[in-house]
C-alpha cells in the first residue's frame, strides 16, 4: 500500500474507513477476498475409496452431485496431508475447483461468517469492528491458513475498528508474538495492537526503542512504535515527536514518513491525540521541512482545514525547490480550498517547474479516513 503524489489527486475522498497502512498489509488475505468474491466453496475430506473428495461442510453455493468431488476436477497447488480437510471453491467460470489450503471442519460456521461478508471497499465502520472481533481469537492460530486469514483480516482493518476491540486483546500474547523472531514480519500491526492492549510498562519499553531508533537515524516500525507510543501516553509524548522528527531538519525523507503516517493515523481516529494537536506538528512539519511540506496537504484538505492556505500559497511564491509529491498535493490542497477559484493561476505554478523523477516520488503508505 503507497502513497505517491497521485494521492493528491483525492484529497477530497469520502469520510469511508479505510484500511490502516502502519500494518504495511491494507490488502485483505487473498483467501478471505476468494470467500467473499466466490459463488461456490466447500470443506471436503478424501472420500474412503480415493478416488475423489467427500464434502463435509458448505461454506457458499450448492453442494457438488453426490457431495464428491474427483481428485482429477481439483487443482491442488500445495501439499497435504492424505487425511487433510481441504477447502475448495470455484467460479461459476472454472471447469475446475481451486484448492485454498487446509482447514479443520471445525471451523466451517467461521469461514461461513467470513464467506457472507463484503469487499472492504463496501464495508461501513460497525461491520470492520464485527470483522475485527470475529479475527482477534485466530491470531496465530495453530493452523497455518487460519492464522493468515486472521492477520490478513486485522492488517486490512481501519485502525478505528482495532481501538474498539480493545477489551478483547490479550496483552501478554502481543508481547509474545513481538519477541518472536519468526513474527518480524509482523510487526507492524502487533505493535499497533500493543499501543492499545498495552500497559505503562510497554510505554516505557518503546520509549527506549525509539530513542534507539532515532540515535541510529533507522525507520524500521517507526510509524507503528510512534502510533503505539502516543496511544498509551497521550498528548504529553507529542513534544518529543516535534522535537525529534517533526523539528528536526536532519532526520531523512523515510524517518519523516513513518513519523507522519503514525500522527496521520491517530489523527484521523481523533481520539488519543486530538486532531488539533496533530495539525499543530504538521504545521511545525510545514515550515521545517519545506520541500516536503505538500506531505501533510492530503490530511489537511480530509479535515477541512484550510488555515494552511497562507503557507502553503507563501511557498509556492518562494524559491524552495519542492519535492514534486509535495508540490503535487499543494496544488490539489489548493485548489480545493474554499478560496481555490481564487488562486487557481498561482497554484498552478506549483507543477509548472521540474519534472518528477524516481528517485524524488517518495514511497509513504496511503493514508486512512
Amino acid at each position: 500500500m503507497a502513497w505517491c503524489f497521485f494521492a493528491a489527486l483525492s484529497l477530497c475522498a469520502s469520510s469511508v474507513a479505510t484500511a490502516c497502512p502502519l500494518c504495511l498489509g491494507a490488502f485483505r488475505s487473498p483467501v478471505a477476498r476468494q470467500l467473499v468474491d466466490l459463488p461456490h466453496e466447500v470443506l471436503a475430506q478424501p472420500s474412503a475409496d480415493g478416488r475423489g473428495y467427500r464434502v463435509v461442510a458448505e461454506i457458499k453455493g450448492e453442494q457438488p452431485a453426490g457431495g464428491i468431488i474427483p481428485t482429477e476436477a481439483i487443482q491442488l497447488d500445495f501439499v497435504v496431508d492424505s487425511n487433510a480437510t481441504l477447502l475448495l471453491v470455484r467460479d461459476e467460470a472454472w471447469s475446475m475447483w481451486v484448492g485454498l489450503g487446509a482447514v479443520a471442519v471445525e471451523h466451517a460456521n467461521w469461514l461461513r461468517q467470513i464467506a457472507a461478508g463484503k469487499r472492504s471497499a463496501d464495508m461501513n465502520a460497525d461491520e470492520w469492528r464485527a470483522r475485527v472481533a470475529l479475527m482477534i481469537p485466530y491470531l496465530e492460530h495453530r493452523e497455518p491458513l487460519v492464522a493468515e486469514i486472521a492477520y490478513g483480516e486485522l492488517a486490512a482493518a481501519p485502525y478505528a475498528a482495532l481501538l474498539v476491540a480493545k477489551a478483547r486483546l490479550d496483552a501478554p500474547a502481543i508481547r509474545r508474538w513481538l519477541a518472536d523472531p519468526q513474527l518480524t514480519a509482523k510487526q507492524p500491526l502487533y505493535l499497533l495492537l500493543l499501543g492499545i492492549a498495552g500497559d505503562v510498562g510497554d510505554a516505557t519499553a518503546l520509549e527506549q526503542r525509539l530513542e534507539a531508533l532515532w540515535m541510529a537515524r533507522d525507520a524500521t516500525n517507526l510509524g507503528s512504535m510512534i502510533a503505539a507510543d502516543l496511544q498509551l501516553r497521550g498528548p504529553s509524548r507529542m513534544g518529543w515527536v516535534d522535537a525529534k522528527y517533526m523539528g528536526d531538519r536532519l532526520r531523512s525523507t523515510r524517518e519523516l514518513e513513518g513519523a507522519l503516517l503514525a500522527l496521520s493515523v491517530l489523527g484521523n481516529a481523533n481520539g488519543a491525540i486530538p486532531r488539533e494537536r496533530v495539525i499543530q506538528s504538521y504545521r511545525l512539519f510545514m515550515q521545517e521541512h519545506k520541500e516536503l511540506a505538500g506531505f501533510v496537504a492530503w490530511d489537511l484538505a480530509a479535515w477541512q482545514y484550510w488555515g494552511a492556505v497562507p503557507a502553503y500559497m507563501a511557498l509556492i511564491k518562494s524559491n524552495v525547490r519542492q519535492n514534486f509529491a509535495s508540490r503535487a498535493a499543494v496544488s490539489a490542497y489548493l485548489g480545493q480550498s474554499p478560496v481555490g477559484n481564487l488562486i487557481a493561476s498561482d497554484a498552478s505554478e506549483i507543477g509548472a517547474t521540474d519534472q518528477p523523477t524516481s528517485a524524488e516520488r517518495p514511497v509513504i503508505p496511503v493514508l486512512p479516513q
